[in-house]
């Protein structure tokens, strides 16, 4: 059976960062499909293409400026752009803005875990608190109701078949391709890897996710959960971290 197009508030309600955890769930297991790490990073960039889509931020040489520090309808979102524009770095004008990589890297766990709160909280996702070897406890998640994840990645294939002819759906899949996943989530085979390669080099947030997944790879960190509430206790498990 063909799984229908998402529909009604909440998936319209739905923002980047929230899709692509939507869309990288496995659903039999409750954890994501790549290594939590590569996810958390990927998680932040969703935020601030988010943002930049919502005329928020911009991006120069790498660095991020807010240009528009009104709140945005979303709590967490509005959130996370204040950490865009603190107090000090008003004193920083040589080099207005705070660099996309470090940023990515810092507030990646915040950004991913707070979204999977928000996602619980509004029913779209399912929380179940295991413990590894009976001591240590984890989290797993699953579909809620309705449910928008096999849904998410219908959406997915159909802007793939498209080209993806849109902002949103370009940005999702440069994403998807910097935390190493249009391998598993194309249906399109070399040409699919290929085309979401591309969109993650023309997209800064991507890149910049892309270069704190490959520095997380030379130093041997990419498949720790770190005490992640998607683990199991025995690690993570890489996903190809690189996306090509």
């Amino acid at each position: 059976m063909t799984t229908p197009a998402p529909s009604g508030p909440e998936a319209s309600a739905l923002t980047l960062p929230e899709e692509l955890l939507l869309l990288t769930l496995d659903p039999e297991r409750g954890k994501p499909l790549c290594a939590r790490t590569y996810l958390r990073y990927g998680t932040a960039g969703a935020v601030l293409a988010e943002l930049e889509l919502q005329g928020r931020i911009r991006e120069e040489r790498g660095r991020v400026q807010v240009v528009n520090p009104l709140d945005p309808a979303h709590p967490l979102l509005a959130s996370l752009l204040g950490t865009l524009d603190p107090p000090s770095a008003k004193k920083k004008r040589f080099r207005p803005g705070t660099s996309a990589k470090s940023w990515i890297r810092l507030y990646g766990r915040n950004a991913e875990e707070r979204h999977l709160d928000h996602l619980v909280e509004r029913g779209l996702l399912r929380r179940e608190t295991r413990r590894f070897l009976g001591v240590l406890p984890y989290q797993r998640h699953f579909p809620g109701d309705p449910d928008l994840t096999g849904a998410t990645r219908w959406r997915f294939g159909q802007a793939e078949a498209r080209g993806f002819p849109d902002q949103r759906s370009r940005a999702l899949a440069g994403l998807v391709s910097a935390t190493g996943l249009a391998g598993t989530l194309t249906t399109a085979g070399r040409e699919g890897r290929s085309a979401m390669k591309t969109l993650r080099r023309a997209h800064w947030f991507a890149a910049a996710v892309h270069h704190n997944v490959r520095q997380n790879q030379s130093s041997g960190g990419g498949s720790s959960d770190g005490g992640s509430s998607w683990g199991d206790g025995g690690g993570g498990g890489g996903c190809g971290g690189g996306g090509d």
